[in-house]
């Protein structure tokens, strides 16, 4: 009967002591959990009689009465940030708006007619000299313009006269008094650009409202080839070589600056060489190439380029049929530009090229369609030079030499 006694007594004790364990435990961690909740508000309160500094979590965010906050934070690019705020707040009074302002004629009465703006683009001072201040912006821009106004980043409005405008480039240049304007752009180098380096757009997207507007990205590319079609027959004119940037380039940026990280002028945009259809993907007048028609625009309002008087395309948009029966061409000439027609008194009429010819080189190279051959013109010749056009007349092979006149 006592070991019966004494093992019961055991018995109870143990169940006696796992009753107040688990309630003790319980406490301790209810304790740890409200001490640790009201910690902040009795440091924030004052009630303890020392300091206690509450880290910060992995964000750098404090929690304070009014929430989260940031105060604490550390942006890594405050350096880059600082420099590209200080490069726009230079640049961005000599990036100007342009406005078309064209005259409409009243349907009622033909004797009155009244000025309406026809579209905004964007331009950039770029000179001032003798009282005059000079504005590079795109030649489609201020295209059937009755009258130009330029606005300044105060919205100052004045009126510009047009100096000169050139199609192939998308370039015009405008002049204006220059009392109030008191920067011009420092024109940099668009030849030792390198892919990937920094590029900032200044402009005037979507009109006046957004003057100013800033985009940053980088130089995509350079040396782009963009087909051009001026009239719009489905057929190409032009190659346009261009920049290409992923910086946002939209309608009213035209003719506004493309900077690099210095703040100096290395491109003019052009929405026009653009394709609405996809994005990310914005081009720009390279300054180096538009520098040259710049200065000759100021000079005399247009570019004297050679001239030969044909009306001519590619063998490439003629059934291939055609080549041996209409044009007689001998199985060799895989490629040329053939001529449907010829201007009179033209440089071409004077030297006996006529219709249906076909040229295949000049000077010794091959040209293949009209692009090749305004390539040729406007990069190797001035008006007034020498050319020897190789061409094929009823199946046989043909040189003549002619002399260059100039574009009107």
């Amino acid at each position: 009967m006592g070991y019966y006694d004494d093992h019961s007594a055991a018995t109870q004790n143990k169940k006696q002591r796992r009753s107040w364990v688990m309630p003790t435990i319980v406490g301790v961690i209810l304790g740890a959990v409200l001490i640790l909740l009201a910690l902040p508000a009795l440091v924030q309160t004052d009630l303890l009689p020392y300091d206690i500094t509450i880290p910060e979590d992995e964000s750098g965010l404090v929690e304070d009465d009014q929430g989260l906050t940031g105060n604490n934070t550390k942006n890594v690019e405050v350096n880059v940030t600082t420099q590209i705020t200080e490069v726009v707040d230079k640049v961005t009074p000599s990036v100007v708006g342009v406005v078309n302002i064209q005259s409409q004629q009243n349907f009622w009465q033909d004797s009155d007619s009244s000025s309406q703006q026809a579209g905004v683009g964007s331009g950039v001072i770029y000179k001032k000299e003798d009282g005059s201040a000079y504005v590079v912006t795109n030649n489609h821009v201020i295209e059937g313009a009755n009258e130009i106004e330029v606005v300044l980043s105060d919205e100052t409005r004045i009126k510009a006269q047009l100096v000169g405008s050139d199609i192939f480039t998308d370039l015009a240049v405008l002049k204006m008094p220059d009392d109030q304007v008191k920067h011009v752009i420092e024109i940099g180098s668009s030849d030792n650009l390198k892919v990937g380096e920094p590029a900032i757009a200044i402009g005037n997207p979507l009109g006046l409202r957004f003057s100013g507007s800033v985009t940053k990205g980088i130089i995509s590319g350079k040396q782009r080839a963009i087909p051009q079609d001026f009239n719009r027959d489905g057929l190409e004119d032009w190659q346009a070589e261009v920049i290409q940037t992923d910086a946002a380039i939209n309608p009213g940026n035209s003719g506004g600056a493309l900077i690099n990280i210095e703040g100096q002028l290395i491109g003019i945009n052009s929405m026009k060489i653009a394709k609405s259809a996809v994005e990310g993907i914005g081009f720009a007048i390279p300054i180096d190439s538009a520098k040259p028609i710049i200065d000759e625009l100021e000079e005399f309002g247009q570019v004297n380029r050679p001239y030969i008087g044909i009306e001519a395309y590619g063998l490439n948009e003629v059934p291939s049929a055609e080549w041996s029966n209409t044009l007689n061409l001998p199985e060799e000439v895989k490629g040329g530009l053939y001529i449907r027609s010829i201007k009179q008194m033209s440089p071409a009429a004077k030297a006996g090229l006529k219709p249906l010819d076909v040229i295949t080189a000049l000077d010794g190279e091959k040209v293949e369609d009209i692009i090749d051959l305004r390539k040729y013109l406007y990069s190797q010749k001035d008006p007034g030079d020498k050319l020897e056009i190789t061409y094929y007349r009823d199946g046989k092979k043909n040189t003549l030499t002619i002399t260059l006149g100039s574009q009107e």
